[in-house]
């Protein structure tokens, strides 16, 4: 099922995306390491996108991982209509109601202990003050992340960060603590051929132990690492690294930037294992394509840190507009019932994604929870060699379908392809992107 064509191409529409890219060419600055996608998105609506030809493109990767419910959503257009003809931008210390009311709801959807909240704008923004507020709490300045970790871009967030290359820039800030991320399907540690992430996280502990100063601050994990490959963390991990944090005297940051709000199955990822992050923050989903993000804690860390002076006075800390729009999604997701639908679609999302397995020999692992999946391409399933030209071939060839995904590569290990569509997806929209997925895979080979 496809949406329908907006118009057919026109001389005028081909001499006016010549003037487009010539344009984009000599003015943009590449900020990805790679080319730009080679399509001019022209509007959204729902789950598709709509290039300057007016076709369709099926989003599965929901914008940036944060069109949470869509594109257009009645209730984030109402949201930003009535916002901006009212209440939009404030100065950093005044407070507004949409600020409050959407501190209160978040609060309203986790364990009691994280009551405490501060709305910024991006990921890397939040992580970088989640660090912040950790390194004031304890005292400390060590900071331990996943080696297939992303947190951000700033100069705290990108220090924890170790999927995207360091060359080039000089040295990070000190303090930074790398260990293996417990990947399954390329472990580390095995035992009776299954991998064994408790020693594996014995062992990193070990390390982190070696490498520490003393001066242990916190461990920042994603549940999910999507970035670093789709690697779910397995059942029970979270727990044990909690112990491990306790018994140094770290805390645990959680980043639920691509994982929170319904997305897994669950209002949050970290709920599966029953376990209470130290500090959470939160982004893309949030504002559900706006800038949006939070950073929640206890009243006990906001205490101290307070004591102590914390200062993160940005320009649209506690800005009412975006306010405005995370109050909606989380009305929207509260009265809709999005994290079953996340987990029925997720499912459904999996079960196909394992049907092609089945039927294209260089898929070698499925994996992730609810509405984030990824696969994995090798091009032997017994070597796992990455298939990175196979990979590339694969989202060109999807682009050309009229399906929008996205593979992820990082420095040293594979090419995974990382499908996460909206909340919103029907399930004919989501059957067809794995009809389109299927053609590509096809056709790539």
């Amino acid at each position: 099922m496809s949406a329908p064509t907006d118009h057919a191409p026109t001389a005028q529409h081909r001499a006016d995306d010549k003037e487009f890219w010539e344009a984009a060419h000599r003015h943009l600055i590449r900020y990805a390491g790679s080319d730009f996608s080679p399509a001019i998105i022209e509007r959204a609506a729902g789950s598709h996108v709509f290039d300057s030809d007016g076709r369709p493109i099926l989003d599965f990767t929901s914008g940036q991982m944060s069109a949470l419910l869509g594109h257009s959503h009645p209730a984030i257009v109402t949201a930003v209509t009535q916002s901006i003809a009212t209440l939009d931008h404030l100065f950093s210390w005044m407070l507004s109601r949409p600020v409050v009311d959407l501190a209160a709801a978040l609060a309203g959807t986790l364990p009691p202990e994280l009551s405490k909240v501060m709305l910024l704008s991006t990921g890397g923004e939040s992580n970088e003050a989640a660090i912040k507020m950790a390194k004031l709490y304890t005292g400390g300045y060590e900071i331990v992340a996943f080696d297939q970790s992303y947190h951000g871009v700033t100069h705290a967030s990108a220090a924890a960060t170790y999927s995207v290359s360091r060359a080039g820039y000089g040295p990070v800030i000190p303090g930074n603590i790398v260990v293996p991320a417990p990947n399954a399907y390329r472990s580390l540690f095995t035992r009776d051929g299954h991998h064994d992430w408790q020693a594996e996280l014995d062992h990193a502990f070990t390390l982190v132990d070696r490498q520490s100063t003393g001066n242990l601050a916190a461990f920042i994990a994603e549940p999910i690492l999507s970035t670093g490959g789709v690697i779910d963390l397995p059942p029970g991990y979270l727990a044990a690294l909690k112990a491990k944090c306790a018994e140094r005297g770290m805390l645990l940051i959680i980043d639920e930037a691509q994982t929170g709000l319904c997305r897994t199955g669950d209002w949050y990822a970290f709920q599966r294992d029953g376990v209470t992050p130290d500090i959470l923050t939160l982004s893309k989903t949030l504002g559900a394509g706006i800038p949006l993000s939070a950073v929640i804690t206890s009243e006990d860390i906001e205490a101290r840190c307070h004591e102590r002076g914390f200062y993160f006075g940005t320009t649209h800390v506690s800005d009412p507009l975006p306010a405005a729009v995370g109050l909606a999604v989380i009305d929207v997701l509260t009265h809709g019932d999005y994290a079953q639908t996340a987990q029925r679609l997720g499912d459904r999302l999996r079960q196909g994604l394992l049907a092609l397995k089945d039927r294209h020999e260089f898929i070698g692992d499925v994996r992730g929870r609810g509405l984030l999946q990824g696969i994995e391409l090798v091009t032997d399933r017994t070597t796992k060699e990455p298939a990175g030209a196979y990979g590339s071939a694969v989202t060109d060839a999807c682009l050309r379908l009229g399906l929008h995904l996205n593979i992820v590569q990082f420095p040293g290990s594979s090419s995974i392809l990382r499908l996460a569509p909206p909340l919103t997806i029907t399930d004919a929209e989501l059957d067809h992107g794995l009809d389109l997925l299927d053609q590509a895979l096809t056709a790539a080979h």
